[in-house]
C-alpha cells in the first residue's frame, strides 16, 4: 500500500550527543576525515549502509546506541575536540583575513549546479564539481561567499544499463527535509518566500534552503511549494531538463531570484552585502538584471544601472563551443519580461538588446544568454590558457576591430578541492611526512615548500600506496559490476566470473566523464584487435575502467556507452575491461586514486579545462591526453604522455580519430606499459615512481582549487570590488554619459598621417624610432582617447605578433581643422621582422579595458602604405 502523505522523523539526540547535529548539517564532514572518522565510530555498518552520509545515519542508529555513546566518555571527548575544531575553523582568520588590501565584503557566487557531496546530489559534471570545489576551496581560505543555485527535486538522473547495454535513465524524489539542509526563515519564523512574476498575472514562488559549505551559505531555491500552481513546482523538477520556457523559467528564477535570495539572506543573518556577484556560466546572467532593477529603483536611468552593475560582476565562460550555450527564442525572453511580467520598469527591448547576436554569423532572433552575460559583466574568464584563448576567438565579434588576443577574456585555470578529492591513504602518507597540519594546508592553500618533501619519500613506500589503492579499486569495481549485472537482470550464479575481474598488479587505466560526442568515449575502441592485445598482453597487459553519463536526450551518446558496454561485455577481455553506470561523486573518490594513468581524448581545442585528471594527479596517478585544456598549459613528460593530435582543417573526422587512436595504441605499447612494468635494480619500477613523485611535488600544488580561488581573489573579485566602490551613482551617470558620446562621436575620430624618424627598412636592435601622428578626434577631446603604437614581430601575411602598446602624447593645441598631433618614441627591442600600426582607443578612467567600447580607429590604407615599417 501507498502512503497518502510523507514525515520526515527526525532522531532525538541524548543532550551530550547534540553537537552531532550540528556536524552533520555542516558539509565540512564532506572533507573532513577527522569528522567522518567520528561519524564511523558511531556504527561502522550503518555508517557504510548510509553511504558515508551523516543524516542518514543519525536517523538509523537505535536509540540504544545513542544512549550508550552519550554514557561514552571516550566517545564524548572526541565528540568535543571535533566540534572544538568546527568552532575553530568557522570563527578563526584564515588566509583571507591575513590579506593587506581591502577585498571584497562578501561575493556571490551563481551556478546552476553545485556538487558538494553525494549526499546533496544536485549536480551532473564538471561545471557543478567546479562549483563546489569552488565554495570549499573558498570556506578553507576564508573568502566571503554566498553561492547561488536551485534545489533540484530530482537531482539530475540516476543511470543503470538495460540487458544490451541500454543507459536508462531513473528520477528518484529528493526530500529537502532528509538532506543537510535547514530553511531560510523571517524572524517570526515563517519561511522566507522569493517571487517572481509571470505573463498572465501568475506568480512563480520558491522557497531558500541553506545548506552550509564550511564557512559558505549556499542558498538554494525550490518552487515545489504548495502557494505555487502545478506548472510552477515543476520549475526547480530535473537539473538540465524540460523545453525552453522551462529552461527560461529556471534561469529567471536562480538569476533574478537568486539575488532577491541573497538580499533577504543578509537581511536576515546580518551577512556582509556582497560588493562582487560572479555568474559560473551564462545560466545566471539575468541576475545582472535584476540589480539593474534595483537601481532603477533608486533613480538611476537603464544605462547608468548597467555601468553599475558591470562594474561589480564576474562572468565565467566554460563553453568552448557556441552549441554549448543556452539560446532562446527573442519572443518568448520579450514575453517574459516587462509591464505584464517580471521587472517591469526596464524597458523590454533593451533587455533584449543585451542578449542579442549583433555580429557576423550571429543569429539575430535568438537570446544569448554568454553573450548577455559578457555585455553585463566588465571582467570575464576562460578556465585554462587555451580556453581563454577559444574564447577570445569565439566572442571577438563583440569587439570588433580587436585582435582576438585583445579580447578582454582573461582565463583562470580551475583547481580541484584537494581534501575532498585525496584518499584517506595518499593523505596519511603525506602527513607522516610532514606533520598534519602542513599536510592539511598543503592540500588547502599550497604552495611548493610543503609538496616539495614529497622528494624525501621512500621508492617502497610510494609503490605500496600506489598497489593498495589499485587494490581497493579493484574491490570497488567488483561490488559495483555485481549490482550493475544484477540491475541487467542476471542471477547470482551467471556472476562468478566477477570475482576475476582487474587484478591489483595490472596496469590500471581510468576513463570517466560525461559522454557528448567530443569527449571520444569510444576512441579506445578504433582498433579493437590492438585494444584486445593490450588488455591481454602476456607480460605487459592493461585494465580500463570507464564510466561516464549520456545527457537523456543524447541518443547518440547513449549509442556510444552501449557500443563501450558490448564490447566490455565480451567474455574474452571483461575481466580486463568493465564500465561503471551511475557515475558521482561518490565513484569518483574511489576512482580517481585507484587509477595508474588517466585518460583523456577530447577533440581538441573543445575540452574546456578537464579537472579529473587533476584529481588523479593529486593521487599519483599519470596523465595521458590529447594537449587540451589544463594539460595543454602544464605537461611535462615528467606528469605523463600527450596523445598526438591531427588538428589539421583539411583532416575529415574519420580519418582524424584513425590517426589519433593509433597514436595512443603506440603510447600505450611502446612506452606506458614498458614503463610501468620495467624494474631497476630494487625490483620497483624506478623511472614510474619517479614520475610519480614529480607529479605531486611539481604538479600537485598547481592544481589546487585553493590556488585557483586566490587567483579569483587577487585578479577579479578584488579589482571588481574596488570598480564597484568607484562607480556610485554620479560616477555611474557619468560613464555612461560618456561612452554614448564617444559612440556617438567616433565616426569623426581618423588617423590622417603617420610619419618616422626612420626612411629605410632596416634598423639596429636598440635603436628608437621617433614617431609622429596626425589624428582627428572630431567633437572628442585628448582625455577621451589615448593613441596607441603597437608594434612586434610580424608573420608572412604582415600581421603583428606577440604585440606591445606604446602610448603616445598630444603636443601642443589643435590644428585649424581641429586636428591633434600625437608624438613617442619606439624603441627596436627584438630582431627579425618587425612593424608597427598605431590606433585610436577610448579612454576613461573607469573602463577596465581599452576594448571594452568595442571602438578603434586605425589609418586607412594609404595612410598605412606611405607610413608603414616593415623590417625584416
Amino acid at each position: 500500500m501507498k502512503a497518502i502523505r510523507r514525515f520526515t522523523v527526525r532522531p532525538v539526540l541524548p543532550e551530550p550527543l547534540r553537537p552531532l547535529s550540528d556536524l552533520a548539517r555542516n558539509l565540512r564532514w564532506s572533507w573532513h576525515a577527522g569528522t567522518r572518522d567520528l561519524f564511523r565510530s558511531v556504527d561502522p555498518g550503518r555508517w557504510a549502509a548510509a553511504g558515508g552520509d551523516p543524516m542518514r545515519l543519525l536517523g538509523s542508529v537505535p536509540t540504544e546506541r545513542l544512549t550508550e555513546l552519550a554514557g561514552d566518555r571516550d566517545f564524548l571527548d572526541r565528540l568535543a575536540a571535533v566540534a572544538d575544531d568546527l568552532d575553530t575553523y568557522m570563527t578563526g582568520d584564515r588566509w583571507y583575513q591575513r590579506q593587506s588590501g581591502r577585498l571584497p565584503a562578501a561575493v556571490a557566487y551563481f551556478s546552476p549546479e553545485f556538487g558538494i557531496t553525494a549526499a546533496l546530489p544536485q549536480y551532473s559534471g564538471g561545471l557543478g564539481i567546479l562549483a563546489g570545489d569552488h565554495l570549499k576551496a573558498a570556506s578553507d581560505l576564508g573568502a566571503p561567499l554566498i553561492g547561488v543555485g536551485l534545489l533540484y527535486r530530482h537531482g539530475y538522473f540516476r543511470q543503470s544499463l538495460s540487458r544490451d547495454g541500454w543507459q536508462q535513465e531513473h528520477y528518484p524524489v529528493l526530500d529537502p527535509h532528509e538532506l543537510p539542509l535547514d530553511q531560510l526563515k523571517e524572524a517570526d519564523g515563517a519561511p522566507a518566500r522569493i517571487a517572481l512574476a509571470l505573463p498572465g498575472d501568475r506568480s512563480l514562488r520558491a522557497r531558500v534552503w541553506v545548506a552550509q559549505v564550511g564557512r559558505i551559505p549556499l542558498l538554494l531555491l525550490d518552487s515545489d511549494i504548495e502557494e505555487n500552481d502545478l506548472v510552477e513546482r515543476g520549475v526547480t523538477d530535473r537539473l538540465y531538463g524540460g523545453g525552453s520556457e522551462h529552461r527560461l523559467l529556471q534561469e529567471m528564477l536562480l538569476g533574478i531570484g537568486g539575488v532577491r535570495a541573497v538580499r533577504t539572506y543578509c537581511r536576515l543573518t546580518g551577512h556582509a552585502a556582497p560588493e562582487v556577484f560572479h555568474t559560473n556560466e551564462g545560466h545566471a546572467g539575468f541576475l545582472g538584471l535584476e540589480r539593474m532593477a534595483e537601481l532603477r529603483a533608486e533613480g538611476l536611468d537603464f544605462d547608468a544601472a548597467l555601468e553599475a552593475v558591470r562594474a561589480g560582476t564576474v562572468f565565467t565562460t566554460h563553453t568552448p563551443v557556441p552549441a554549448g550555450i543556452d539560446r532562446f527564442d527573442r519572443e518568448l525572453v520579450a514575453r517574459h519580461f516587462g509591464p505584464h511580467a517580471e521587472l517591469p520598469h526596464l524597458e523590454v527591448d533593451r533587455i533584449l538588446r543585451l542578449g542579442m547576436e549583433t555580429y557576423p554569423g550571429g543569429e539575430p532572433n535568438l537570446f544569448n544568454m554568454a553573450v548577455m552575460g559578457l555585455r553585463l559583466a566588465q571582467r570575464a574568464n576562460g578556465v585554462s590558457l587555451l580556453h581563454g584563448q577559444v574564447s577570445r576567438e569565439m566572442f571577438a565579434g563583440l569587439w570588433p576591430g580587436f585582435d582576438p588576443e585583445e579580447v578582454p577574456i582573461t582565463s583562470v585555470t580551475n583547481g580541484v578541492h584537494a581534501p575532498t578529492w585525496v584518499a584517506p591513504e595518499v593523505y596519511r602518507l603525506g602527513a607522516r611526512q610532514i606533520g598534519t597540519q602542513r599536510a592539511e594546508e598543503a592540500l588547502s592553500i599550497g604552495d611548493s615548500d610543503r609538496w616539495d618533501s614529497v622528494a624525501d619519500i621512500a621508492d617502497q613506500d610510494i609503490w605500496d600506496l600506489r598497489r593498495s589503492l589499485r587494490e581497493l579499486l579493484v574491490l570497488e569495481v567488483r561490488e559495483r559490476l555485481r549490482a550493475s549485472w544484477r540491475q541487467r537482470g542476471a542471477g547470482t550464479a551467471e556472476l562468478g566470473w566477477i570475482d576475476g575481474v582487474l587484478d591489483p598488479d595490472v596496469l590500471t587505466i581510468g576513463f570517466a566523464r560525461r559522454v557528448p560526442s567530443y569527449k571520444r568515449l569510444t576512441l579506445m575502441l578504433r582498433d579493437r584487435d590492438r585494444l584486445m592485445d593490450l588488455l591481454l598482453h602476456p607480460e605487459r597487459p592493461v585494465q580500463i575502467v570507464v564510466a561516464g553519463k549520456a545527457h537523456p536526450a543524447d541518443d547518440g551518446g547513449k549509442r556510444l556507452i552501449q557500443e563501450l558496454v558490448r564490447f566490455a561485455d565480451d567474455p574474452r577481455v571483461r575481466h580486463r575491461i568493465v564500465f561503471l553506470p551511475d557515475y558521482g561523486m561518490a565513484m569518483a573518490q574511489k576512482l580517481y586514486p585507484g587509477c595508474d594513468i588517466w585518460l583523456n581524448n577530447p577533440l581538441r581545442p573543445l575540452e574546456a579545462c578537464g579537472t579529473s585528471g587533476m584529481k588523479a594527479a593529486l593521487n599519483g596517478g599519470l596523465n595521458l591526453s590529447v594537449l587540451d585544456g589544463w594539460w595543454d598549459e602544464w605537461f611535462q613528460p615528467d606528469f605523463g604522455w600527450s596523445i598526438p593530435t591531427a588538428d589539421g582543417a583539411g583532416t575529415d573526422p574519420d580519418r582524424r580519430d584513425d590517426i589519433e587512436a593509433a597514436a595512443l595504441y603506440d603510447l600505450l605499447e611502446q612506452r606506458v606499459t614498458r614503463t610501468f612494468y620495467e624494474r631497476g635494480r630494487s625490483g620497483l619500477p624506478d623511472r614510474w615512481i619517479e614520475m610519480v613523485r614529480r607529479t605531486l611535488s611539481l604538479l600537485g600544488p598547481k592544481v589546487l582549487a585553493g590556488r585557483m580561488v586566490r587567483e579569483y581573489v587577487d585578479r577579479l573579485y578584488t579589482p571588481a570590488a574596488h570598480a564597484h566602490r568607484a562607480m556610485d551613482a554620479d560616477a555611474a551617470r557619468e560613464l555612461a554619459e560618456w561612452k554614448a558620446a564617444v559612440r556617438g562621436a567616433w565616426h569623426g575620430v581618423t588617423v590622417d598621417h603617420v610619419e618616422t624618424s626612420v626612411a629605410s627598412a632596416t634598423a639596429e636592435l636598440g635603436s628608437t624610432l621617433a614617431l609622429r601622428v596626425r589624428v582627428g578626434l572630431g567633437s572628442l577631446r585628448p582625455e577621451d582617447v589615448e593613441v596607441q603604437a603597437v608594434a612586434g614581430r610580424v608573420d608572412e601575411e604582415d600581421r603583428i605578433t606577440d604585440a606591445a602598446t606604446v602610448p603616445l602624447k598630444p603636443m601642443g593645441s589643435p590644428g585649424a581643422g581641429g586636428e591633434w598631433v600625437y608624438e613617442g618614441p619606439l624603441s627596436l627591442d627584438r630582431t627579425g621582422p618587425f612593424g608597427y600600426t598605431v590606433r585610436v582607443l577610448p579612454s576613461h578612467r573607469l573602463l577596465a579595458s581599452g576594448a571594452e567600447l568595442g571602438l578603434v580607429a586605425v589609418p586607412p590604407e594609404d595612410v598605412a602604405e606611405a607610413a608603414g615599417l616593415l623590417m625584416r
